[in-house]
């Protein structure tokens, strides 16, 4: 079965750190640009962090830039988010998505085709979502 599970969402208290986990069955990671997304109540989904198949390329959203890692452990077949200092704002349902054909670069402009951190580009996969609640 070809799918993406993330986990390792929660509450934590502002200025707590939490690593979510990606997990792809059925297929290779390394084939394949993985981005985080998150959507908030109210909001629209945003992607905030990206990794390229080599991991040679990764890219951040400005709100979590210094914040948020992104790292790919092939052995594991994993793509791991690591949130640091972590807000009231960074509530959200955090979602990975896959695809061959999204570009992982240092943008988040929608008219780049391909971008992976834009929220028109399309993915072959996804994750089912995990929720994030930083609250006191």
């Amino acid at each position: 079965q070809l799918q993406l599970v993330e986990s390792g969402g929660g509450l934590v208290q502002p200025g707590g750190s939490l690593r979510l986990s990606c997990a792809a069955s059925g297929f290779s990671l390394d084939n394949y640009v993985v981005t985080w997304f998150r959507q908030a109540p109210g909001k629209e989904r945003e992607g905030i962090s990206c990794i390229s198949q080599s991991a040679g390329s990764r890219s951040f959203r400005d709100s979590v830039k210094g914040r948020f890692t992104i790292a790919k452990d092939s052995a594991q077949n994993t793509v791991y988010l690591q949130m640091n200092s972590l807000k009231p704002e960074d509530t959200a349902i955090y979602f990975c998505a896959a695809d061959t054909k999204a570009r992982c670069l240092w943008s988040t402009d929608d008219r780049i085709p391909g971008n992976a951190l834009s929220g028109v580009t399309e993915y072959a996969y996804w994750g089912q979502g995990t929720q994030v609640i930083v609250s006191s």
